[in-house]
């Protein structure tokens, strides 16, 4: 296998801190977005999609999405499992990776890509040109407010996002905290349980790594 990534973007940090906490080796290719690598012609070739990550496969296929190559990746190495061990769990971990992805994560790269000027015409990721619509840069920084305070309720309930084991789920908020000082927003201050949570998950990270 081989992965194609670019280490400070969101989606591949994704990606990263799942292989960090199982303890998985790739052979890996940076593809520099700052320096538009994704648009190289030889990359295309790897991902005509142009988004990283991209993991190749031995057999030719190429996972472009991270919940696809997690899925892969935890069936090869299942140890110290981040989608859930039981039906209910596997369930409730993709359900968050979905919700996550469309209420906090999709907010706030409207903000962020219909904002920006370095993004103009590219307010979606992508080989096409998308123009940008400022008026989603309000309407994202409201879903975001909603966002954060409707994991702060589920939170108030359990130790992690999806029940009491630390998950994929978990990772999915720790990147949408990340990404969202790229707009220069955080957490809430009210939104209590996620600012007791931030600790935890961090803290399991740490100990998967030193095993």
């Amino acid at each position: 296998m081989k992965l194609y990534t670019y280490d400070p973007a969101p989606n591949p940090r994704r990606l990263q801190l799942f292989l960090d906490y199982k303890g998985i080796a790739l052979d890996t290719e940076q593809v520099d977005m700052m320096k538009q690598a994704q648009f190289e012609e030889n990359f295309r070739r790897v991902n005509p999609m142009c988004t990283v990550p991209a993991l190749a496969l031995d057999d030719g296929t190429v996972l472009t999405e991270v919940i696809g190559a997690c899925v892969y990746l935890e069936a090869l190495y299942p140890e110290k499992p981040l989608l859930g061990t039981t039906p209910l769990e596997k369930a409730q971990v993709i359900s968050w990776n979905h919700r996550l992805f469309n209420s906090i994560f999709h907010a706030i790269a409207e903000v962020f890509r219909n904002g920006n000027p370095a993004f103009a015409d590219r307010a979606l990721p992508g080989p096409m040109n998308v123009a940008q619509i400022p008026a989603l840069v309000d309407r994202g920084k409201q879903r975001l407010e909603g966002g954060w305070r409707m994991v702060d309720r589920a939170l108030a309930k359990s130790t992690f996002l999806a029940g009491e084991h630390f998950s994929m789920a978990d990772i999915d908020l720790l990147i949408c905290v990340e990404f969202a000082g790229w707009i220069k927003a955080a957490v809430p201050e009210e939104c209590g349980h996620i600012h007791a949570w931030l600790p935890r998950a961090k803290a399991a990270l740490e100990s998967a790594g030193d095993q």
